[in-house]
């Protein structure tokens, strides 16, 4: 192809390019996608030049690099949304570390907590999620094409040149570990939405709990909840049980693509096709999740004095028990002692709490949060 023929083509595709992002750009059923659309363009606009675009180059590698871009641009979206709502929670954080709130084992109160280190508590998770979406987009972010259909070509493509115009910032070297990426690549990018998924699934549960009259820890203004048709007490969380239900159809999507590319060899198969739609669906559902909670939870209003309640006098045991062993009692007959005061209605509860220790109630440690997650979020 010469310059002169390579720039006429670059035009076109520009204007493609431009009906693309206004929307004008249709492709009707006589089309098998959006590569033969745009050698029917080429062809439509520029005869014989057109039909020079698809040398050395197979629609695999085609499908590959469009997925690839398609993927590092979505998880990169992804990676702004968790950064808002990481700040988000690290704010709630800051703003009520001094309200105490209940902690629960086997949904039994437990020990004394804090809306600071609930929220505070998500933050953090948020990171372990955002190493599996870096881990995922590292994966993304190497160079397939030149594999054409997995076997590369007679072609003297520079597969470095390609490679740098693209953006990418490594090479996918073998055209077969090129081709065998595909299922592979969309496997890992769906476990890294699962994670997130589920921290979001978590956090809307705690939510859909902490707001019932049982418990009347948090409330949210009127427009963020729904009535009921009979009911009219009724402030119904829909919301968060919305995002409950779509994260936790989130986190079958690995297992969706694990059952569909299992079994298949090297090579081209036509199954990989049939990840693009669960995928794509899971990218769009992910972030319409993290958009509704960076927009709803800033909005919570939060109970004060819960603890306060005469119901919560046993959560307090374990610092009786922690201020016997620290004046010098063996921390079983301490132990003892107090279960003894509990049974004989003995007990006073001592709620003067003393917690130092880093990712306590009374160190919150924010700052160290925000340190570890800004060298995740660069890595």
């Amino acid at each position: 192809m010469s310059d002169s023929e390579s720039n006429k083509i670059i035009k076109v595709l520009n204007q493609i390019k431009n009906q693309v992002e206004s929307n004008h750009l249709t492709i009707d059923k006589t089309f098998e996608d959006i590569h033969s659309k745009i050698e029917f363009i080429l062809i439509k606009e520029l005869g014989d030049i057109g039909k020079k675009i698809h040398a050395g180059r197979s629609r695999n590698d085609q499908v590959l690099v469009a997925m690839q871009l398609y993927l590092k641009d979505s998880l990169k979206e992804i990676k702004q949304l968790i950064v808002k709502l990481f700040n988000i929670l690290l704010d709630l954080a800051k703003n009520n570390k001094n309200h105490l709130l209940p902690g629960y084992t086997h949904l039994q109160i437990a020990m004394p907590s804090s809306f600071g280190l609930w929220f505070s508590s998500y933050a953090e998770a948020l990171i372990d999620d955002l190493i599996f979406i870096n881990s995922a987009y590292k994966i993304a972010d190497q160079n397939p094409l030149g594999s054409a259909a997995g076997y590369g070509s007679s072609f003297p493509v520079d597969r470095n040149f390609t490679t740098k115009e693209l953006k990418f910032n490594f090479l996918k070297i073998n055209s077969i570990s090129a081709q065998m990426s595909r299922g592979k690549l969309e496997k890992t990018t769906s476990i890294g939405l699962s994670l997130v998924a589920s921290t979001l699934s978590k956090l809307s549960m705690d939510i859909c709990l902490y707001m019932s009259e049982n418990f009347k820890f948090i409330s949210f203004p009127d427009n963020l909840t729904t009535g009921s048709s009979i009911m009219p007490h009724k402030k119904n969380p829909d919301i968060f049980e919305i995002i409950r239900g779509k994260c936790n159809l989130l986190q079958g999507l690995p297992n969706q693509i694990t059952l569909l590319i299992n079994n298949l060899p090297s090579g081209y198969h036509r199954e990989f096709q049939l990840s693009k739609a669960p995928l794509i669906n899971g990218i769009n559902e992910l972030k319409s999740c993290l958009e509704m909670m960076i927009y709803s939870i800033p909005k919570v209003r939060v109970s004060k004095n819960i603890l306060d309640n005469d119901k919560y006098d046993y959560i307090f045991s374990v610092e009786n028990l922690n201020k016997y062993v620290i004046n010098g009692k063996p921390f079983r007959e301490a132990y003892n002692e107090l279960n003894d005061q509990i049974n004989s209605k003995k007990y006073i509860p001592n709620k003067d709490l003393k917690h130092s220790h880093i990712g306590s109630i009374g160190n919150l440690s924010l700052d160290l949060i925000k340190e570890k997650f800004n060298h995740f979020l660069k890595t």
